[in-house]
C-alpha cells in the first residue's frame, strides 16, 4: 500500500510514517524542512521525502493520505487530495485503523506528563514481556525509537486472535482541519477493555479552546468515551480531574496520588510516600490497597515524576496484570524522555538541563525538581515564552509564582509576534511580580550574554522552551567550554 503523508516532518507525524514503513508499507512525505532527528531519520528508513507542498507529490497516486493537523485547507497539497477524491485521513484516524484494531490500547492523557508517563508505560510493558507497540510524542531514552509495532503475540480462544497491547500518548490537539475534535477520541473505544490513564485537567491550547470549560468538556467526553469494560487510572490530586471522572466515567475508576496530595474528596488506591534523594535517584514506597509494595526509586528528578510512575505502575497492574516485582526494577531504570528535564551538558561545572515545560504548573514542578536535586549550586531558569498559549496573559498571574525555585530568571522574547498586544503575556509585568532575579532579555544573544557573565562553577541553567529557541542550548556549551 503506498501512504502518502502531508507534514511528515511534525514528531507525530515523523514516527507515523517510521510505523507504516515497519508495517511494510511504501510511504512518503512532504514538508518544508527536513531537519534532524526527524529528516534523517526518514531518509535513512528509505522514506521519499519531498520538499515543498505541490499537487505533482500526489504522483503517482497513493492509496491514502495522512494529512497533519498543522497542514490547513489551502494548502496544495491538500486541496488537490481534496479534488482529486484520494482515500484521505488524519493521524490519529490511521493509527486507530492500522494499529490499534485488535490490540488492547493504554491511552495516556492529560495536560502535564503524558509524554514521560507514556514511555515509563512503553518500558514496563516491555521488560514485563507483553511485547507491546507504542506511540509516544517524544524520544524515549530507554527505547530504540519513539514509535514501534510490537511483537505481534498471538493467543489463539477459539477462532479470534489478540495482539499485544498498544501504549499510546493521547492529545487533546485538533486531529485535521475537516475534523476539528482531539485526537484522543480517535484512540479510546478501540477495544472494548481500553486502558487509559488521565494525569490531569489544567487549561491549555487556547488556539483551539476558547475557554476553560471547553477544554475541560473535550477530557469529560474522552472520559465517557471509555467502555464500561475498560479502566480509568486517574490522578487525585487534581480536583477538576476527579469530578469530572465521577461525573463522566462509566468504567472502574482507579485513583492514584502522591502522600501529602490536596484532598480531592477521594480515596487513592495507589499512593507514593516519598522517601530522600540520593545521588541522581529519589525513593518513594508504593502502597496499593493499604498494602505495602516496597520501596521504590527513580532516575527522573521532582514529585511530578513520582506521580507519573506511580500512574505508570497502576496502569500496567490494574489493566495489565503486570507482576509488581517488574514494574518495580523496570521503573528503577528508566532513563526519561529527551527535552524532559534532560542533561544536555555539564561543563566547567556547570549543568545545563534542556526541558520542554512551557506551563506554569509545568515550570514550577520542574524546576522545584532540579532544585532539590542540585540544592547546593544556584539554578538559572531561561524561559522562552513559545506555544500558543505560553505567549497568551491568559497565564499571567499562574507564571508569577512559577519560577519560585530559581535564583535567577531570563525571560526571552515571545515565541510568537500575531498574537494581539491585549492578549499578550506582558514580560515587564511579570519580571517586577517575580522580584529583583528576573530580567526580560532582548535576545538569545542578550541571554548568552548575561550567562557568561554570571554563572560560576556549580550552578545549574534549566532551558525552558517547546521550540528551538535559536538554538541557545548548543551556542551556550560551546560558550562554556571556550570560557574554559
Amino acid at each position: 500500500m503506498h501512504i502518502h503523508l502531508i507534514g511528515i516532518c511534525g514528531t507525530g507525524m515523523g514516527a507515523l510514517a517510521l510505523l507504516l514503513r515497519e508495517a511494510g508499507h511504501t510511504v512518503t512525505g512532504s514538508d518544508t524542512n527536513f531537519d534532524p532527528p526527524i529528516g534523517p531519520a526518514l531518509e535513512a528508513a528509505s522514506i521519499e521525502c519531498m520538499r515543498g507542498y505541490k499537487s505533482e507529490n500526489l504522483e503517482p497516486r497513493p492509496d491514502l493520505v495522512v494529512v497533519g493537523n498543522v497542514v490547513r485547507k489551502d494548502n496544495p497539497e491538500a486541496a488537490a487530495a481534496e479534488t482529486l477524491q484520494l482515500d484521505r485521513t488524519s493521524m490519529s484516524d490511521a493509527l486507530r485503523r492500522m494499529f490499534l484494531t485488535g490490540r488492547k490500547p493504554l491511552i495516556v492523557a492529560g495536560t502535564h506528563g503524558k509524554t514521560t508517563t507514556s514511555a515509563m508505560c512503553a518500558l514496563l510493558l516491555e521488560r514485563a514481556g507483553f511485547h507491546p507497540g507504542w506511540f509516544i510524542g517524544g524520544v524515549p531514552k530507554n527505547l530504540p525509537s519513539a514509535a514501534a509495532i510490537g511483537e505481534a503475540r498471538r493467543k489463539l480462544i477459539g477462532s479470534s486472535a489478540k495482539l499485544g497491547p498498544f501504549v499510546i500518548e493521547g492529545d487533546e490537539y485538533d486531529a485535521v482541519y475537516w475534523h476539528k475534535q482531539p485526537k484522543f477520541f480517535d484512540y479510546v473505544g478501540a477495544s472494548q477493555q481500553d486502558v487509559a490513564i488521565v494525569t490531569s485537567v489544567e487549561f491549555d491550547h487556547i488556539d483551539i479552546y476558547p475557554t476553560v470549560e471547553a477544554y475541560e468538556r473535550a477530557f469529560s467526553d474522552f472520559i465517557a468515551r471509555i467502555p464500561e469494560a475498560g479502566l480509568l487510572v486517574c490522578s487525585a490530586h487534581d480536583a477538576r480531574l476527579t469530578a469530572l471522572a465521577d461525573a463522566h466515567a462509566r468504567c472502574r475508576v482507579v485513583y492514584y496520588g502522591v502522600e501529602r496530595d490536596p484532598n480531592t474528596g477521594v480515596t487513592p488506591t495507589w499512593i507514593a510516600s516519598p522517601s530522600h534523594e540520593e545521588g541522581r535517584h529519589q525513593h518513594f514506597d508504593v502502597y496499593a490497597s493499604g498494602v505495602s509494595l516496597g520501596r521504590h526509586s527513580l532516575k527522573v528528578s521532582g514529585q511530578h515524576n513520582v506521580r507519573n510512575a506511580l500512574a505508570a505502575m497502576a496502569a500496567c497492574a490494574e489493566g495489565f496484570a503486570a507482576p509488581i516485582r517488574e514494574l518495580r526494577s523496570s521503573i528503577a531504570a528508566f532513563e526519561g524522555v529527551k527535552r524532559r528535564q534532560e542533561i544536555i551538558g555539564t561543563v566547567n561545572g556547570v549543568t545545563v538541563y534542556d526541558d520542554f515545560a512551557h506551563h506554569p504548573t509545568a515550570v514550577n514542578e520542574t524546576l522545584l525538581g532540579m532544585k532539590r536535586r542540585h540544592p547546593s549550586g544556584r539554578l538559572f531558569a531561561v524561559f522562552e515564552p513559545r506555544s500558543a498559549t505560553a505567549v497568551r496573559n491568559v497565564h499571567q498571574i499562574g507564571y508569577e509564582s512559577a519560577f519560585a525555585a530559581a535564583d535567577r530568571v531570563l525571560l526571552a522574547p515571545l515565541g510568537r509576534a500575531n498574537i494581539p498586544e491585549s492578549e499578550r503575556l506582558h514580560l515587564p509585568k511579570l519580571a517586577n511580580a517575580i522580584g529583583s532575579k528576573a530580567t526580560v532579555c532582548e535576545s538569545v544573544e542578550t541571554i548568552l550574554n548575561i550567562l557568561q557573565g554570571e554563572l560560576q562553577m556549580g550552578d545549574v541553567v534549566a532551558i525552558l522552551s517547546n521550540g528551538t529557541f535559536g538554538g541557545i542550548h548548543n551556542r551556550l556549551l560551546e560558550q562554556l567550554r571556550a570560557r574554559s
